[in-house]
């Protein structure tokens, strides 16, 4: 009988990536992925613990695993990532139908750990952190994503310790992966058909490897010609240095949106987070990188009603969404993370905080609508990615990363073609291919 593994992923662009790299994993022996559960002989959980009630939503998923498997024999269950770093011994207590909890810098066991189970029949708790051996292992396996666009994760792990969050106790302390390494990888991904290369860490812009920095490495995937796109998340305002700012004058490949974020407008806030930048800082990197390029554009992340947040630090946070213009964001009510040092402090009202909210989103969706009004009847270059499923027509992603359906046809697919704006929403551009190429693009 075939093996096969089903994959839920939660959470962030690392979590995308590590899934697929688990399935690279455990391909070896002899797994094939499905996305039917019933069919599963393994079922994977990749968590995030972020944002509130993350480890109930691993419960009610294990829930419903149970009841698919109800009249049948259990498969494999294995929880992995962030809520699996975090609650690896709670969760064996509580929950018996889990057989494995693997943390997120431990997936070069797994396989290991798998057929150890199936020998022994015991559950196993796999939570070390051990970075340096999991990228070790990982490159010997090849990276087989052969999506128009692909995640990379060059960088793992956080230092900066802001009080609301759990990124340095779930995934370590900051490390990056060697500079060559990562270019073959990148190479590889080329070779498998990807035109576009998104950069990831949990602190992107921290990345250091001897002399190479982050820009470097920009610089290098740029000289893949199979490589037409690159993109990097998530940054930090501290590390955004020099040579990274002056690399959006010399790249070509490099896009203009900058994924940087604030997370409140308030000075007074961004202390009480231990975040290590205040606005007037935040302000400068904007301003450089608009007289380098003015079509380079912000997007970000707001964490609202942080326990200090008065009237006055939030109408800074507003004021700040206004000066920027902030397109693509993303906003949460802040929600304790259990062993931070934000994890007792007093929340503020519900109430308020659900008033903030919505009109921080206000303002943030407003921004996106006249972002994507402006773009009606301009021609624009977009990514051909895939033909979206029951429809005849095709999907692709401009360069704000803002999704585009459009008529198209399968020879377009993973190249940059040029699209007239017809329609728009919110989310989503419409419109159609253009033929001319001598029309201008926005």
């Amino acid at each position: 009988m075939s093996k096969k593994i089903f994959i839920k992923t939660f959470g962030c662009q690392m979590n995308e990536y590590d899934s697929n790299r688990i399935l690279d994993t455990v391909k070896k022996i002899g797994f094939s992925k499905t996305d039917n559960i019933k069919d599963a002989n393994c079922y994977l959980l990749n968590t995030c613990h972020i944002r509130d009630k993350a480890k109930e939503k691993v419960y009610h998923e294990i829930g419903r695993v149970k009841k698919s498997f109800k009249f049948k024999k259990k498969p494999i269950v294995i929880v992995t990532g962030c809520v699996a770093q975090a609650e690896n011994e709670e969760m064996l207590k509580r929950e018996p139908y889990i057989d494995l909890v693997i943390g997120p810098q431990a997936y070069h066991k797994l396989n290991n750990k798998i057929e150890l189970y199936l020998d022994k029949q015991k559950r196993i708790d796999e939570t070390e952190f051990d970075t340096v051996s999991k990228f070790n292992y990982l490159k010997k396996i090849k990276n087989s994503s052969v999506k128009v666009s692909s995640f990379l994760t060059i960088q793992e792990g956080c230092d900066k310790f802001c009080n609301f969050c759990v990124v340095p106790y779930t995934r370590g302390p900051e490390y990056s992966r060697p500079f060559k390494e990562i270019i073959n990888e990148a190479k590889n991904l080329a070779d498998n058909g990807v035109k576009e290369i998104i950069l990831l860490g949990q602190n992107v812009n921290a990345y250091k490897d001897e002399n190479y920095r982050l820009s470097n490495l920009i610089l290098e995937i740029e000289k893949i010609p199979k490589i037409l796109r690159i993109r990097y998340t998530t940054s930090h305002p501290k590390d955004m240095t020099d040579d990274l700012i002056e690399v959006y004058g010399m790249s070509k490949k490099l896009m203009p949106l900058v994924h940087l974020p604030v997370q409140s407008g308030s000075d007074k806030v961004l202390k009480l987070m231990n975040r290590k930048h205040v606005i007037k800082d935040y302000l400068k990197i904007y301003e450089r990188l608009k007289k380098i390029n003015s079509s380079i554009e912000f997007s970000s992340d707001f964490l609202i009603a942080y326990p200090g947040e008065d009237k006055n630090a939030f109408e800074a946070t507003l004021n700040l969404i206004k000066k920027i213009k902030f397109i693509n964001s993303f906003s949460f009510i802040f929600s304790p993370r259990p062993g931070t040092v934000a994890s007792n402090l007093k929340l503020i009202e519900r109430k308020v905080s659900l008033e903030r909210l919505k009109l921080v989103q206000k303002e943030l969706f407003n921004n996106q609508l006249e972002m994507n009004r402006f773009l009606k009847n301009k021609v624009i270059n977009v990514l051909v990615e895939n033909k979206m499923d029951k429809s005849i027509k095709f999907f692709g992603r401009s360069e704000y990363m803002t999704p585009v359906i459009f008529d198209s046809n399968y020879e377009d697919v993973g190249k940059i073609i040029k699209v007239k704006i017809t329609n728009s929403n919110q989310n989503t551009l419409f419109g159609e291919r253009v033929e001319k190429p001598n029309l201008r693009v926005a």
